[in-house]
């Protein structure tokens, strides 16, 4: 059974070789953020003879598909997800590296009205928090 992603990348009319279907169904069981070393981890136990040059040529022309996106998690390392229709943002813990993903209506309509005050439509933009859990913050303070 094809994966969502090898679904979309069908209908945007891509060739799904064996080894880009491997990749894609890799991307979409990911329930994290993988950077393309991972990827190719996840993919090569799949298919050994999956190679880092193909994951990050298939990574490449995914993302100039649209079919994933790109994040910049401020690490050095490029991360992906499937391109979603659903609006999120991202919390990035700086002590594990986990991701947490969130919505907040209260922030969208808040950048709406910034960009109106500024004289803009908002066309789009990208969101990613960083912080550390409270309760370590505390712990260490009252050391």
């Amino acid at each position: 059974m094809p994966s969502r992603l090898e679904e979309l990348c069908v209908k945007k009319g891509l060739k799904m070789t064996d080894q880009r279907r491997v990749i894609s169904r890799v991307l979409s069981e990911a329930t994290d953020h993988p950077d393309v070393e991972e990827v190719h981890r996840r993919a090569s136990a799949i298919d050994p003879r999956i190679s880092i040059a193909t994951v990050y040529r298939t990574m490449r022309l995914f993302e100039e598909a649209h079919v994933i996106d790109r994040l910049d998690f401020g690490d050095g390392r490029a991360r992906y997800e499937e391109t979603r229709t659903d609006h999120h943002h991202h919390l990035i813990d700086v002590d594990s590296g986990e991701v947490i993903e969130f919505t907040n209506d209260e922030m969208e309509r808040l950048k709406e009205s910034i960009a109106r005050e500024l004289g803009y439509d908002l066309i789009g933009h990208r969101l990613e928090l960083y912080g550390v859990p409270r309760k370590r913050r505390t712990d260490k303070s009252e050391s």
